[in-house]
């Protein structure tokens, strides 16, 4: 309890609790990078540069890295939820952090709904019952509200999970790397052949496939110390990731003919070294990486809400924290049913590219943000990157690239999306504005 100036007593609003450590934090943005994508990813960038496909992903790890430093700044700057929503609105305003904010938002809602839909694909595979209309349509409610129930019991458990689940993800590409490195066979490279190489393609391409790590450092009011580790999940995360996906792609080319053919190269090379039981094996790996970024969606996607929420810029009931877990359950429930709904609806393929290209908004703006908090030298961070405000250049200039070589099909959806998110935050402002005299004389 607390008490007011007039000596009464009233009920201290309930207070998220930090309990995200230096490795959880590490684990949750690895768990938003790997995501089902990985499992389909080396057939696209062998199909693109052939048995050359390892030399994109070094180019693109480094490309994306950039970015990833001028992250880990910016976030070391800050102990709030919110992620690049919270650093941009501190950096440019609260109009350009909602924007940034609600573009977030909609990327993790669709991309949640892909990945519900692969999932569902992939355990059809094992269970046939699943790919029925009837069948489809509880494993995804079913899947949706597990990861659900976990994030409201409390942060703590929804930790953890999202540990376990990280663990269990890699298992798999570092079990096939340590099969099948060493018998790799100049005869399979020879047959990744590629008359014209895309380079450009594979790059762009493998720039979306780092992504997501923008959400992984949301929930800064539930990690301990996120001005000291935030930099330190960030960039100890992002070269794990590289160095995995490397080392993946080059034995994926070494051991599997023709990778290009394959949708599903990971099970493939692996019943290329295990015989059927890898393609098994290879099924399963994407299931718990699939449910394992699902996890991570319900505990990082809601605090993107929550944080807006808390200042007004979406409905109240959004910011409520319950008592016992102390986490925004209001926001976890409502996110997941949105989610829910959008993968219920069917595929979102191109929504996931629609999600995709709405990121370098985030980044771009994010790179933004490190050049102004610079300029004023007000809030010194745990983290200082090297050359930060030639490195934010490099960045937005870069995601500026990306965007201007995308179709007109591509990017329509992010000017709709910024509409939209205008309208609401005219909107939100002007009931804001209204209600600040009643407020007052409230107080009166």
């Amino acid at each position: 309890m607390n008490l007011t100036a007039g000596g009464s007593r009233v009920e201290a609003r309930p207070r998220l609790i930090r309990a995200i450590g230096r490795w959880g934090l590490t684990a949750a943005v690895t768990n938003g990078v790997v995501g089902s994508g990985i499992f389909g990813l080396p057939s696209a960038i062998a199909g693109l540069t052939g048995a050359a496909s390892p030399i994109a992903i070094v180019i693109a790890g480094a490309s994306i890295f950039v970015i990833i430093l001028c992250f880990a700044e910016v976030g070391s700057r800050f102990d709030d939820a919110g992620g690049p929503y919270l650093y941009t609105r501190e950096a440019f305003g609260p109009g350009v952090g909602f924007q940034v904010g609600w573009l977030h938002i909609w990327t993790r809602l669709l991309s949640a709904a892909a990945v519900l839909n692969v999932f569902a694909s992939y355990l059809a595979a094992l269970f046939p019952w699943v790919g029925t209309s009837s069948g489809r349509a509880i494993t995804i409610t079913v899947a949706i509200a597990l990861v659900t129930a976990v994030n409201v019991v409390g942060v703590r458990q929804a930790a953890w999970a999202v540990n376990a689940f990280t663990v269990a993800k890699l298992l798999p590409l570092v079990g096939l790397v340590a099969l099948g490195i060493f018998q790799i066979d100049r005869g399979v490279l020879d047959t990744q052949h590629v008359a014209n190489p895309r380079w450009t393609e594979a790059v762009l391409l493998l720039v979306f496939g780092f992504g997501g790590f923008e959400s992984g450092v949301v929930a800064g009011s539930e990690s301990r110390d996120p001005r000291r580790d935030t930099a330190f999940a960030l960039i100890s995360a992002m070269t794990v990731v590289t160095v995995i996906y490397v080392l993946v792609q080059i034995t994926v080319v070494g051991v599997l003919p023709h990778a290009a053919a394959s949708s599903a190269p990971i099970g493939a090379a692996l019943g290329v070294l295990l015989g059927p039981i890898g393609i098994t094996l290879g099924s399963i790996a994407v299931l718990l990486s699939a449910y394992g970024w699902l996890t991570g969606f319900a505990l990082m996607s809601p605090r993107i809400i929550f944080a807006m929420a808390e200042r007004g810029e979406l409905p109240r009931l959004m910011a409520h924290v319950n008592q016992r877990g102390r986490v925004p359950d209001a926001a976890i429930i409502i996110n997941s049913a949105i989610a829910l709904g959008l993968g219920l609806a069917g595929d979102f393929g191109q929504l996931a590219t629609f999600a995709a290209i709405a990121k370098l908004g985030i980044y771009s703006t994010t790179c933004g943000a490190l050049i102004v908090f610079r300029r004023r030298n007000d809030q010194p961070g745990g983290y200082r990157a090297p050359a930060g405000p030639l490195l934010a250049v490099g960045g937005i200039g870069f995601c500026l690239w990306l965007l201007t070589t995308r179709s007109v099909a591509q990017a329509w959806f992010m000017p709709v999306m910024l509409a939209a998110g205008a309208a609401i935050w005219w909107s939100t402002t002007r009931m804001r504005r209204a209600q600040e005299p009643l407020a007052f004389h409230d107080e009166r």
